[in-house]
């Protein structure tokens, strides 16, 4: 495989090295006189020269590219008057006129303005520069487009959008899975850092944030370890929340918010208030939200109740050339979980109470000097979670903490920036440190605590090839160790283990025109096993497993490629996206088909072998009308084991599709939508088949005034209370359907 991937990464790069000589080569030019010109294209603000942006001389076919020192030169001009064009991505086309004598040279410098891509096509996430390009694909979800989307949790947020689906067992603790990648292969952050929450580790966990909160989502599907770390094979889900102000207007500013829903009796609300002047800003925020069990078609699923709240604190200022600010925030979440094979009302539940204070800040500066830009991120949060199980005896409640989880987190990026030079444009540089300590208490505490210390050294940078064509380059290194933390259960333990990492990506950005861009990239990740993954030997009672760990599991080395192709046009907008990822020594989170005596539950083992996943990605838009849009997709995953024996990896989601079409006539829109997906028969060995499905949904919006100051959404999903299960529930034995019919209104109001 390593063989392959190498003549695959050459051939990638003389691709490279040959559309970019296609895109720096002159056009063809019309033999003239000994009349010419050159000069040097220059950012009218800083000065520095632009390599390879596009110049030509209007109405004539001259043309060329600034080589990578910004210098041009056009020569064999006919005489007379002429219009000097320059265009680049990012920036704002210039034009210069002149004229020109016969045998006659001249130098002509042009300044050009940068100007910023929208913030809704830029996803932060991808790059740390926000250069616009992409190497892999990735989306954005803020304002009315993330409102429309407002559900208990990002699992069930962003379950359905192309290459993710979710881990479900019940609505608190779904979590997001990218290209069938769960866990810590798949990282959630908070404004950019660690929320330091458990919520990857088991499928009972939680992500320690309402949605609510969010301002903006980020999801890139696909490596990103050279930015935040080298665990992220799937992909990163960045929440923004503006915690801490960044932009502000003057005077006060918020948002109000209320949501109901009736598949679960939901209800939510949510204020935001921010305070601005000419220097500095305040704001605040806070949510609650309460929901009781969940309907199916076959009726409640006992034990998904939750009740959760969040508050925050955020102070932001601006002073010349340093901006930043501070943060505090704190949140509760009261769920259960729910247990057995049938739909019924148990005797005993298990109820996860869980709490989290955070404090961030962030300092931004400006310098004049080759490195002119830095951020300096720091998080630090502590988090407490218990596992109650609640038995009702003759009318007498009885509480006893199973399990219990302390984490104290912290962690700090600082990334600096420099202006291009030579062949580089704009790039980044950064350190990371990560440090947690984990105890685990409670008499069926089935995993020792865990110490885990790590520190980081990336880069990220981009070449232009040409006009048409760029490469971006990255590289990490990673110093982890991780030592075991004894417990009751695991008074003896005295394991460490260290290991120093390294991962790195090549990708490519070609734009032959405004319309077309196609991405690529080739990445390695490497990934360290967990404390459950190594030493977990005992009954979960909330996730309701037995999980049996080995300590001489490998590490995980993955290589892998993307490769997407978009085109987007006034009236139709369309993305295929591909991917291959091998991987030696994945790590398995295998069900044997035995049962523990003493606790009843289905036994796991953490195995390892070689492993490669595959799929492809489809999306499409397109606008019938100046108010009619038509939107589908598809999306397919195949995971396989490929070393000790051949056969399909667990947890792998089923082919899925959507449709859906929407009408927006200004004051609000309408839209109905059918979500499905095949029968699940790929299956691994002591695994159970699901059967394919489709569900139907409709919504409508209403903005009261002009300016969209006020929203109303009504959602209907599952309109026709369709009975399905989903492949990647983990409630026992997958016995229990999913959410029936429900009817969800939103209103948000913005002040």
């Amino acid at each position: 495989m390593k063989k392959n991937i190498n003549k695959i990464l050459l051939t990638f790069l003389i691709s490279a090295l040959f559309l970019a000589n296609i895109g720096g080569k002159e056009m063809e030019q019309p033999t003239g006189t000994d009349a010419n010109v050159f000069g040097h294209v220059l950012d009218a603000e800083t000065g520095d020269h632009i390599p390879f942006i596009n110049i030509l001389i209007d109405g004539e076919r001259i043309g060329t590219t600034t080589d990578a020192s910004g210098h041009y030169m056009l020569t064999n001009l006919p005489v007379g008057k002429h219009t000097l064009i320059v265009k680049g991505m990012g920036y704002e086309p210039a034009s210069v006129e002149f004229e020109i004598e016969e045998d006659q040279t001249k130098e002509i410098n042009i300044e050009v303005k940068y100007t910023a891509i929208e913030l809704e096509e830029v996803v932060l996430t991808s790059s740390p520069t926000a250069s616009g390009f992409r190497y892999q694909p990735d989306q954005a979800f803020v304002g009315e487009k993330l409102q429309r989307r407002s559900e208990v949790s990002f699992g069930e947020m962003l379950d359905g959008e192309p290459g993710i689906a979710m881990r479900y067992m019940g609505s608190a603790p779904s979590r997001p899975v990218i290209r069938g990648l769960d866990g810590d292969r798949v990282l959630v952050l908070q404004d950019g850092e660690r929320m330091g929450d458990i919520s990857e580790t088991a499928a009972d966990h939680a992500i320690s944030l309402d949605p609510l909160a969010a301002r903006r989502v980020e999801v890139v599907r696909g490596p990103a370890s050279m930015l935040y770390g080298s665990s992220a094979l799937g992909g990163v889900i960045n929440v923004m929340t503006s915690d801490i102000p960044e932009q502000w207007t003057y005077g006060n500013t918020g948002v109000l918010s209320a949501q109901g829903a009736t598949v679960n009796n939901m209800g939510a609300g949510f204020g935001r208030f921010t305070h601005g002047n000419k220097k500095w800003a305040t704001t605040g925020r806070i949510s609650y939200r309460k929901a009781g069990d969940i309907n199916t078609p076959a009726g409640k699923i006992p034990s998904t109740s939750l009740q959760n709240y969040d508050g925050a604190l955020g102070f932001g200022f601006e002073n010349n050339n340093l901006n930043g600010g501070f943060a505090i925030s704190m949140g509760n979440q009261n769920f259960e979980i729910p247990e057995g094979g049938a739909i019924e009302d148990p005797d005993e539940t298990v109820e996860i109470r869980a709490d989290r204070q955070l404090m961030q800040g962030k300092l931004n500066f400006k310098i004049s000097d080759f490195f002119d830009k830095a951020q300096l991120r720091l998080n630090s949060s502590r988090f407490f979670q218990q596992e109650i199980e609640i038995e009702d005896v003759d009318g007498k409640i009885d509480e006893d903490v199973e399990i219990e989880f302390e984490k104290y987190n912290i962690s700090s990026t600082l990334t600096v920036q420099h202006q291009a030079r030579g062949i580089f444009d704009r790039g980044a540089i950064g350190i990371s440190l990560l440090g947690h300590n984990l105890d685990v208490g409670g008499h069926e505490a089935y995993t020792p605590g865990e110490d885990r210390y790590t520190m980081g050294l990336f880069t990220f940078q981009e070449v232009p090839l040409s006009g048409i064509v760029r490469l971006q380059l990255g590289g990490r290194l990673d110093y982890q160790k991780i030592n075991a933390v004894p417990n009751e259960l695991f008074p003896d333990i005295d394991k460490s283990r260290d290991a120093l990492n390294y991962s790195g990506s090549v990708g490519l950005n070609i734009r032959p025109t405004e319309e077309i861009e196609i991405g690529g990239q080739f990445a390695r990740s490497h990934r360290n096993p967990s404390v459950e993954e190594l030493f977990a030997d005992g009954p979960h009672i909330g996730a309701g497993v037995y999980e049996r760990g080995c300590e001489h599991l490998n590490d995980e080395i993955g290589h892998g490629g993307d490769l997407f192709f978009k085109w987007k046009s006034d009236k139709f907008d369309a993305e295929i996206a591909g991917f291959i990822n091998h991987f030696q020594n994945f790590i398995i989170f295998n069900p044997t088909g035995e049962t523990d005596e003493d606790s009843g539950f289905p036994i796991y083992d953490y195995i390892d072998d070689e492993a490669r996943l595959t799929g492809v990605e489809v999306s499409c838009r397109w606008s019938l009308t100046d108010r009619l849009e038509w939107e589908a997709g598809v999306d397919y995953v195949n995971g396989k084991r490929c070393g000790d024996i051949t056969e399909y990896l667990p947890y792998i989601p089923p082919f899925r599709f959507k449709t859906g079409i929407q009408y927006d006539y200004g004051d609000g829109w309408i839209a109905t939508k059918i979500n499905g997906a095949a029968n699940k028969t790929n299956l691994a060995e002591n695994e159970k088949q699901t059967d394919g499905y489709y569900i139907i949904g409709a919504q409508a919006g209403y903005r009261i005034d002009y300016r969209g100051n006020h929203v109303i959404i009504l959602r209907a999903e599952n309109i026709l209370d369709t009975e399905y299960r989903d492949h990647l529930s983990r409630i026992e034995d997958r016995n229990i359907p999913m959410p029936g019919r429900n009817f969800n209104l939103a209103y948000r109001f913005y002040f």
